[in-house]
C-alpha cells in the first residue's frame, strides 16, 4: 500500500494528468509529472516535473526511481516505455492492459475472446486484403488504423460508394482493420475501477453525444432497462478481471435496439480515466480521478453513487470563452484545463451540472 505523502508518478501531462495530480493532492499525496512538453497543463499542479521525451531511458529510471508508483493519462505510451518503469517501480494499470488497447486488432481480438459482443472485424495489410475484407464484412463499414486513434482520428466511413483504397490512403495506408458498421441507437459506456485485491466499483452506465466525433455531452442516469445496465456492469467487470486491471477503466459501447429489445456492442476500451467519466467531478460521490488514485495507490475504493441527474458538457475550442457566463449559474461546476491557446477541436474545459432526481 502506497502511504499518504508518498509520490505519484503520471506519465502524460494533459488534462487527465492535471486532474488526476488534483485529486492526488486532495489526498496527501505529492505528484510528480513526466511529458515531453515542457508547456503541459499537468504541470501547473504537479510539485515536481520531468521534461523528457518517452524514449529517453536514463530520464525514465530516474523518474521511476523517485516515485512510489507510476500510472499514466493516456493509452499510447510506447510499450518499451512500459517495460523501462515496470522494471523498477511498480505501474498501474499493467503493460498488458496498454498493449491491448494500443491496436484495434488485439483490443478486438482480446473482447471478442471472452465472449462479449462486438462489431464484426478483419484486419488487412495491402490493397488485395482489403478488398478480401470488405467482401467479407460488407457496406456500410469502418475502415480504422490499428493503432493511435481517438476522437475520430484515423478512422473513415466506407460506403457502397466509397473508393475503398482512396479511404485507406487518407489514413496514410498504416496498418488498419475493417469493423463492420453497427446501426445503434446511442453511444454508451461504463467508467470503473478496480483494485489490486479484485473489488470492484462502477459508475451508473451513460449516454454519450458527439460533435465532429469529440464527446459533446453525457447524460447520467442513460435511460436503459434494468437488464442493460446489469449487462454493461458484467461486461466492464469481466474486461478488468482478465486484465487483471488496476485503476480506473472506460468500456465504451453501442446500444441497439431491435424489436422493442436492447442489446450491447462494445466499441473499445480505454485503460485510464476518461472524458465521459468526467460527470463524476460534483456529479458522483468519489469522482474517476479519486477512484484511480485510490486504485492504483491500494487504497479502499470510495462509493460510486451518482449525486442526481447529472449532465456533462465538453467545452471545445472558444466554448470556454463561456467561462464568467457559466460561473454565475447556479449549480454548474466549472473545470478548466489551463490551456492558454483555444484552438478549434481542442478540450478546454467541462461545465458539470447535477439535478435533483424526477426534475
Amino acid at each position: 500500500m502506497i502511504r499518504p505523502g508518498s509520490t505519484l508518478g503520471i506519465l502524460g501531462g494533459g488534462q487527465l494528468g492535471r486532474m488526476i495530480a488534483m485529486a492526488a493532492a486532495e489526498l496527501g499525496l505529492k505528484t510528480h509529472i513526466y511529458a515531453p512538453d515542457e508547456n503541459s497543463p499537468a504541470f501547473d499542479v504537479a510539485g515536481e516535473v520531468t521534461v523528457a521525451p518517452y524514449e529517453d531511458e536514463a530520464a525514465l529510471v530516474r523518474f521511476a526511481k523517485a516515485v512510489d508508483v507510476v500510472t499514466y493519462e493516456f493509452e499510447n505510451v510506447p510499450s518499451e516505455t512500459a517495460a523501462i518503469l515496470s522494471a523498477h517501480t511498480r505501474l498501474a494499470p499493467n503493460a498488458q492492459a496498454l498493449a491491448v488497447s494500443q491496436d484495434r486488432f488485439l483490443e478486438k481480438s482480446f473482447i471478442a475472446g471472452l465472449g462479449i459482443a462486438i462489431a464484426p472485424f478483419a484486419a488487412f495489410a495491402d490493397e488485395t486484403e482489403l478488398a478480401a475484407a470488405l467482401d467479407r464484412i460488407g457496406r456500410p463499414a469502418v475502415l480504422k488504423t490499428r493503432r493511435f486513434g481517438y476522437d475520430g482520428k484515423g478512422q473513415v466511413m466506407i460506403r457502397p460508394e466509397t473508393d475503398h483504397v482512396a479511404a485507406w490512403n487518407e489514413v496514410g495506408r498504416a496498418s488498419s482493420i475493417i469493423e463492420g458498421f453497427v446501426p445503434f441507437e446511442r453511444e454508451v459506456s461504463v467508467v470503473a475501477a478496480r483494485s489490486a485485491s479484485g473489488a470492484f466499483a462502477a459508475y451508473d452506465l451513460c449516454a454519450n453525444e458527439h460533435r465532429h466525433h469529440i464527446l459533446d455531452t453525457t447524460r447520467v442516469p442513460a435511460g436503459v432497462s434494468a437488464g442493460t445496465e446489469e449487462q454493461a456492469m458484467r461486461i466492464a467487470r469481466s474486461i478488468a478481471d482478465a486484465l487483471d486491471y488496476v485503476g480506473v477503466l472506460a468500456v465504451e459501447m453501442f446500444l441497439v435496439t431491435e424489436g422493442g429489445n436492447e442489446r450491447l456492442v462494445v466499441n473499445e476500451i480505454a485503460p485510464r480515466v476518461h472524458n465521459s467519466g468526467h460527470w463524476t467531478l460534483g456529479g458522483a460521490v468519489t469522482s474517476q480521478f479519486e477512484q484511480h488514485v485510490r486504485a492504483v495507490c491500494g487504497w479502499p475504493l470510495g462509493k460510486a453513487s451518482r449525486l442526481g441527474l447529472v449532465e456533462m458538457t465538453n467545452l471545445i475550442g472558444h466554448d470556454a470563452d463561456e467561462w464568467e457566463r457559466i460561473l454565475a449559474e447556479p449549480g454548474a461546476h466549472l473545470h478548466l484545463y489551463g490551456k492558454t491557446e483555444a484552438r478549434p477541436g481542442r478540450k478546454m474545459g467541462h461545465v458539470t451540472r447535477v439535478f435533483p432526481e424526477g426534475a
